[in-house]
């Protein structure tokens, strides 16, 4: 059976999330050890304890997000006996899940991901001033629907930028860009047939070319970091297609900060390359459920507490 490891985004944190996997697997423990120490601070704390406010800061959630889902890599690593690579035959992460798959895959060391992420947190959030920018979610309407009304919104607000920045499911996308702009298309949206068109609760408007200051400053950092060749392909965001030599990777992480994240195409990918069976590790089971529909078939597997390590790794054992 051809498996695929996947890491959630943004959104899916939470306060206490991980902790019973350090609780109980000193490997995943170390993974919170390692990122407080290249952060040079106890994240490890607001993890665990919060407050929420605090956790949910871009510059926090992104590595706070990674570290949970490593945790949770090297607990069933543990319990199964064997590297995760040797179970899986790709990886991919929803935005900053991009990089715990790398991470996971090899590509690039925890501390590494952990520094890269904080920094892309922190340009990201910088990148335009507050309450400036915007993002909604469109529900129940085609891509192409959407990538109009984005276009005759950015239109309308006389300079303004709309783009589809996450195009998550059939049915199911997010716009980004100016304000006035995204409030135009929750409206439009209305208009064109929507189930649902509502303004996010979210500090910046990601995924879009607003987003060029902060794929600037993450550039440097990321052609300073060193990548290895990923021990299996990560199918990534911004192609939807399997990606493994280094310097291709690094680029595709420069433009991702801009760019849509494509995972509706990459579920199709996951589907036309023959996946059975989809483990997201980390919080949250939000790309479990998209895959309900968008591997059509694939056995879905979460991995975040203690009980889970044990159910998946059983059934990796059962099939190694």
């Amino acid at each position: 059976m051809i498996r695929i490891a996947v890491f959630p985004g943004q959104g899916a944190q939470a306060v206490g999330m991980g902790r019973g996997l350090r609780d109980a697997f000193p490997a995943a423990r170390a993974v919170f050890e390692e990122v407080d120490t290249a952060l040079g601070e106890p994240l490890s704390t607001l993890i665990f304890e919060g407050p929420a406010e605090k956790l949910t800061l871009t510059a926090n959630a992104q590595p706070a997000l990674m570290a949970t889902s490593l945790a949770a890599v090297r607990a069933l690593e543990t319990a199964s006996g064997r590297p995760l690579t040797e179970a899986v035959g790709f990886v991919a992460g929803h935005s900053l899940g991009e990089y715990s798959a790398l991470a996971a895959a090899g590509a690039i060391g925890v501390g590494d991901a952990a520094r890269l992420l904080r920094l892309r947190g922190q340009a990201m959030q910088e990148a335009v001033a507050p309450g400036e920018g915007a993002m909604a979610a469109i529900l129940g309407v085609d891509v192409a629907t959407v990538e109009g009304i984005a276009a005759e919104a950015a239109a309308a607000a006389a300079g303004g930028v709309c783009e589809l920045a996450n195009d998550n499911g059939e049915g199911q996308q997010v716009v980004s860009g100016s304000r006035a702009a995204v409030e135009r298309a929750v409206a439009l949206a209305k208009e064109r047939g929507a189930r649902r068109s509502v303004m996010l609760q979210v500090s910046a408007p990601f995924h879009c070319a607003l987003m060029a200051p902060a794929a600037e400053r993450l550039a440097g950092a990321i052609a300073a970091t060193p990548f290895a060749r990923p021990a299996v392909p990560v199918i990534a965001n911004v192609t939807a297609e399997p990606v493994a030599e280094p310097e291709e990777i690094k680029a595709l992480l420069v433009r991702q900060v801009t760019a849509r994240v494509r995972w509706r195409e990459s579920m199709a990918t996951m589907a036309r390359l023959g996946v059975g069976e989809v483990i997201e590790l980390g919080a949250g089971k939000v790309l479990t459920g998209l895959a309900k529909r968008g591997v059509p078939g694939a056995r879905l597997v979460t991995v975040l507490e203690p009980a889970d390590v044990e159910t998946a790794a059983a059934a990796l054992a059962g099939e190694a």
